[in-house]
């Protein structure tokens, strides 16, 4: 019998590597890049603003930017303090020109309000209502205990033992920003601005005796010790510092 040309030969050869090829398939060394799109709360804030995270309420975002929970409401048009969510932006710091309406919370930097630069005023201003801050602030102890927690990175703050409804004291004069049991695991608590750098919080009381808004002295009474949210009756005594928490301690006379 002949032997096949060699041109039919490779034909044959040709046609059998791609019938082969057709039936299978090399698989993909690595799936495509998907692109998850849902995950704008990780975007980093832009200045000024705060960027809102899971577990977030705005008495925590006010506390953490030594803030009053009213001004972050009514700088960013807040009728619901609770109606913030997940990724929207939170202006944290005074807008440049107080009677500027600032529009709802947005999503994105690029949905921020673009202004022009505040023009120096000539006319004759009004004196500023908000405290200046000191170099430094002197406290007074806020109850009277033992510290059974001293200050960390985790405490935020002090612990100081007591007993059931014993006194708790303004630590230096200045006007109740928030009184209310919205922050988890604080229970009742009390936020005192002091000027515009300081900030002091008076958590677990038993009762409550001022209200937001009120001014207050240095020494006067302001809450009875307690246990809301805690294992033991204790006060939680906090000092922030521009909203970064700091060792009381050393301001304590």
């Amino acid at each position: 019998m002949n032997t096949l040309p060699k041109y039919l030969l490779l034909l044959l050869v040709m046609t059998s590597l791609l019938l082969n090829a057709g039936c299978s398939s090399t698989p993909r060394a690595k799936p495509a890049n998907v692109v998850d799109r849902s995950g704008g709360d990780n975007e980093p804030a832009p200045p000024g603003y705060y960027r809102v995270k899971r577990g977030d309420t705005l008495a925590r975002i006010a506390l953490d930017n030594g803030q009053s929970p009213r001004d972050l409401a009514q700088w960013n048009n807040l009728s619901n303090p609770n109606l913030i969510e997940v990724g929207d932006l939170v202006l944290v710091k005074p807008p440049a020109n107080s009677k500027m309406t600032v529009k709802p919370i947005p999503k994105t930097a690029s949905d921020l309000p673009k202004t022009d630069a505040p023009k120096a005023d000539t006319s004759k201003a009004e004196p500023s209502k908000e405290i200046v801050a000191e170099p430094g602030i002197r406290l007074s102890w806020p109850a009277k205990g033992k510290v059974t927690d001293d200050f960390s990175e985790k405490t935020k703050g002090i612990d100081i033992a007591g007993k059931l409804g014993e006194p708790v004291t303004a630590a230096s004069e200045g006007k109740v920003v928030y009184a209310g049991n919205s922050l988890r695991g604080y229970g009742n608590l009390v936020i005192i601005k002091h000027d515009n750098t300081y900030l002091t919080a008076y958590a677990h009381n038993r009762t409550l005796l001022v209200k937001e808004g009120d001014a207050v002295k240095k020494g006067q009474r302001i809450a009875e010790m307690g246990d809301t949210d805690a294992t033991s009756v204790k006060l939680h005594f906090e000092l922030r510092v521009n909203g970064k928490p700091v060792n009381p301690t050393p301001y304590m006379q």
